[in-house]
């Protein structure tokens, strides 16, 4: 009598490291399981017994993505950093993440899931939720520019904030393009100017004061 054998095992941590890159390289909806299952060399009875389902398996791997790569924009949220600080922080490291060598180019969590049919409003709105938090984290690092005199109390926190997340998240189109770090360098000092045009005059010259 024939014997049933064992799924084969496997290292789980490479696997959805495997799984990031084809999500961050192709999205969540071209990356087919046939592919998913190849890259990441394991049956099709292992991959279910492990992940379930390609959009469980998705979840994962955001979460590996923002452990790792996806860190470079926690420093909005630190109180640690002056504001303006944190915020020219965060672009500056994700548009130096997202050009460099060795990983898919530009943010998985803008890029993996911009388009896709009704059946994956589940994986758009996981990705939503995360940039939301980055939106949220520079807004109250607009409020706290604010309560300390930098920011006038008039600034529309929202407008700018959505400003900042705006542009932080077409650095991933322009890195997928191609757009040199330089460029991406030169367009993040330009947007900075709009944060000191903003402030408040008597904090402009207090930095001048020796």
């Amino acid at each position: 009598m024939a014997r049933t054998g064992r799924p084969r095992e496997f290292d789980r941590d490479a696997a959805v490291q495997a799984a990031l890159w084809l999500f961050w390289e192709h999205g969540y909806e071209a990356t087919s399981l046939a592919q998913l299952r190849a890259r990441m060399g394991i049956s099709s009875a292992s991959f279910y017994a492990a992940f379930g389902s390609k959009e469980a398996l998705f979840e994962e791997v955001v979460r590996t993505y923002a452990g790792s790569f996806g860190r470079v924009t926690e420093a909005v949220g630190q109180d640690s950093l002056p504001p303006r600080a944190a915020v020219e922080y965060v672009l500056r490291a994700s548009a130096r993440m997202q050009t460099e060598p060795g990983h898919p180019s530009g943010c998985l969590m803008v890029l993996a899931a911009a388009v896709g049919g009704t059946d994956h409003a589940t994986v758009r709105a996981l990705l939503a939720d995360h940039r939301a938090v980055v939106r949220r984290n520079v807004r109250a690092g607009i409020e706290r520019a604010v309560d300390a005199g930098e920011l006038p109390a008039a600034i529309d926190a929202d407008g700018m904030s959505v400003m900042i997340t705006g542009f932080l998240w077409g650095l991933s189109v322009e890195s997928r393009d191609g757009t040199p770090m330089e460029t991406l360098d030169a367009a993040i000092t330009q947007l900075m100017q709009v944060w000191d045009a903003a402030r408040v005059p008597s904090a402009q010259a207090a930095e001048l004061v020796p």
